[in-house]
């Protein structure tokens, strides 16, 4: 049965690991009625700002950036950042009058929570990772629900508003059965090799690359081929070696349009740890050695790893190791396929499928409460 329609209004971004998650939540909302209205707040600058249009949803950006770890001129211009964009955000709330409000991480997220839930409209967190960032601890009071993707975050919210929904991930990963041939054809690759994924987020992993940039050759001297997702940033660093390295079985790439392919064709999955790369691990049921990132606000990348690490549903490689240990530990992992269906099977028992959904169902109950 289609729901009633509803004006919605989702703020955050400044990463993937936020913008994709919203966009799916955007799009299980249309899926519950097509005429609903969207409106997306991101930070002007941000990644947001052009992925969210693409996606084929309206956007508002805010000047809002982060507080900078090192001591900078941009430190002392925050409060007045923050100030103009709660009014900026209290304008866009009173011109668009969304019947819910949703915050899923990122600079934009707290000015626009707290404008709306200021202006009693009923507001939404989606929290992602196993640590709780401070925003959104500060959100938690001010909002009717928060939905989580791990056990135990009443540590950091009140209990009785978190739901345990997962982060939603890119549909087509849901399903990955029958499409390793294709897979493989896609990335020119080969059914008789094994086969590693290294994903280092849209921007690109500086550490994972640079192991790589030797790493690779280690990789095809034991017949091992490789799907690498450089970012961006990285991509014409390795140009020079693109010709050589697809002889040995390399496909090099800054992006991956097609991550069920790249997911279908991977034995084992090199990442980061983000909220967003974790999940998709577990729903693609990968096993994967994680390198969280360190240049991430109060280590939650380490946070989110540590999770899988102590159920034994992935390996982690701590950053400052990376380049004397990564290459091998892959390696070790490539030839132990007991251990890789150990990881599988715990990994995959973590999964929370169908979060976008939930999440939706969840935003309608605030606005018809039971």
């Amino acid at each position: 049965m289609q729901q009633p329609e509803i004006r919605v209004v989702i703020s955050g971004g400044g990463t993937g690991g936020h913008i994709f998650p919203a966009i799916a939540i955007a799009n299980a909302l249309k899926a519950m009625n097509p005429k609903n209205e969207i409106l997306f707040v991101g930070a002007k600058g941000r990644m947001e700002m052009e992925k969210v249009p693409a996606a084929g949803y309206s956007i508002e950006g805010l000047n809002i950036s982060g507080i900078q770890r090192k001591l900078s001129l941009s430190n002392l211009k925050l409060p007045f950042k923050i100030i103009q964009s709660v009014l900026r955000a209290r304008t866009i709330v009173r011109s668009f009058k969304p019947d819910v409000a949703i915050g899923v991480g990122g600079y934009a997220s707290g000015p626009l929570l707290f404008a709306a839930s200021g202006m009693k409209i009923p507001c939404l967190i989606q929290e992602q990772n196993s640590y709780a960032g401070i925003t959104n601890k500060i959100l938690s009071r001010r909002v009717r629900k928060i939905c989580v993707a791990y056990e135990g975050m009443e540590k950091y919210f009140p209990k009785e508003k978190i739901i345990l929904t997962g982060n939603p991930v890119r549909q087509d990963i849901q399903n990955l059965e029958g499409k390793r041939d294709e897979a493989l054809k896609f990335f020119g690759l080969v059914p008789e090799k094994k086969t590693v994924l290294l994903i280092g987020g849209s921007l690109g992993a500086r550490t994972l690359n640079e192991c790589l940039q030797e790493g690779w050759k280690k990789l095809a001297s034991e017949n091992v081929q490789l799907i690498w997702q450089t970012g961006k940033l990285f991509f014409p660093r390795i140009a020079n070696i693109q010709g050589e390295a697809a002889k040995a079985g390399v496909c090099i790439t800054p992006f991956i349009q097609r991550m069920d392919l790249a997911y279908a064709a991977a034995d084992v999955v090199i990442s980061r740890a983000g909220a967003s790369s974790v999940s998709e691990l577990a729903l693609a049921a990968k096993p994967a050695v994680l390198v969280p990132s360190p240049n991430v606000a109060e280590d939650h990348q380490t946070k989110n790893a540590m999770a899988l690490v102590n159920v034994n549903a992935a390996v982690l490689v701590r950053d400052a190791d990376a380049g004397l240990n990564l290459i091998n530990t892959c390696l070790s992992l490539v030839k132990n396929t007991s251990q890789q269906e150990q990881l599988k099977k715990s990994i995959q028992s973590l999964a929370l499928p169908d979060s976008a959904a939930k999440i939706a169902a969840i935003v309608y109950s605030l606005v018809q409460p039971s």
